[in-house]
């Protein structure tokens, strides 16, 4: 089975990136001008060859659309946005900020559910190095979060999206412990693959500074931006593993001067 899930975060007003989700200069290469984004739907309805749909009805070549962390834009602008063209997508929460400024809240959580789009975990607290955690800080991260959610939502919750990129199996089997099935990670593949229990669904990452054009020969299955993503993915993971500490403080540096 093969599928094309595309990757945003936040959807603000132009420059107004305290609106929603996280903080800081790394969080905000993630946040759209909300005129873009109505930008990037658009073409992405006019290239795409088949319809946009959830993972409980993926079929193979599914199109999906997921958003990460919880930001408060999800329920304005991101949901109307999308079902204005029909559309339902998976929002991923960081249930320790639940409620907090900038944040979906409970009752916006319950109402995101009740419009037909997906709910899932984005684990407790986002940790940025997860594959590093132990198995109990693993099984807190996965299992309090799905506790909380499905105690909001009243019903299983069994769809993740896992924080900062970069996983292991023992993330993977921590998420199946907790009952999670269907897991998305940031890797930039099509393929899906069944590992520890767990469906695993790769997704294209989209950043405030990515063309539409380039969102839109994503979501139409084009070879290039595909084998683009996947090539600058596996240079980065070649440096974060050489690099470790020195790489993390060149990346933060590199953010930091970006957002300047």
């Amino acid at each position: 089975m093969k599928a094309t899930v595309l990757l945003y975060h936040d959807v603000v007003r132009a420059g107004q990136f305290t609106a929603s989700g996280f903080q800081s200069p790394d969080a905000n290469i993630y946040k759209l001008d909300e005129d873009e984004f109505g930008q990037h739907l658009q073409r992405i309805g006019q290239a795409a060859r088949r319809k946009m749909m959830l993972v409980s009805q993926a079929a193979d070549d599914a199109l999906m659309i997921t958003f990460d962390d919880g930001g408060a834009s999800a329920i304005a602008p991101i949901a109307g946005m999308l079902e204005q063209r029909g559309w339902r997508g998976h929002f991923f929460i960081t249930t320790d900020y639940i409620g907090k400024p900038g944040f979906l809240t409970p009752a916006e959580l319950r109402q995101l559910r009740a419009r037909g789009h997906i709910v899932g975990s984005h684990s407790c607290s986002h940790p940025f190095r997860i594959h590093t955690l132990s198995e109990a800080e693993l099984d807190r991260e996965w299992s309090e979060s799905v506790r909380i959610l499905e105690q909001i939502l009243g019903e299983p919750v069994t769809t993740a999206s896992i924080p900062g990129g970069f996983y292991g199996d023992n993330v993977v089997r921590a998420a199946a412990r907790a009952g999670i099935r269907d897991l998305f990670t940031s890797e930039p593949v099509r393929r899906v693959e069944d590992r520890e229990g767990c469906r695993l669904f790769g997704r294209f990452s989209i950043q405030r500074a990515t063309p539409r054009e380039h969102a839109a020969a994503l979501a139409a299955g084009d070879l290039w931006p595909h084998l683009r993503q996947r090539l600058l993915w596996d240079a980065k993971k070649v440096l974060k593993a050489v690099g470790g500490p020195v790489w993390l403080e060149v990346r933060k540096r590199l953010l930091a001067k970006r957002a300047g």
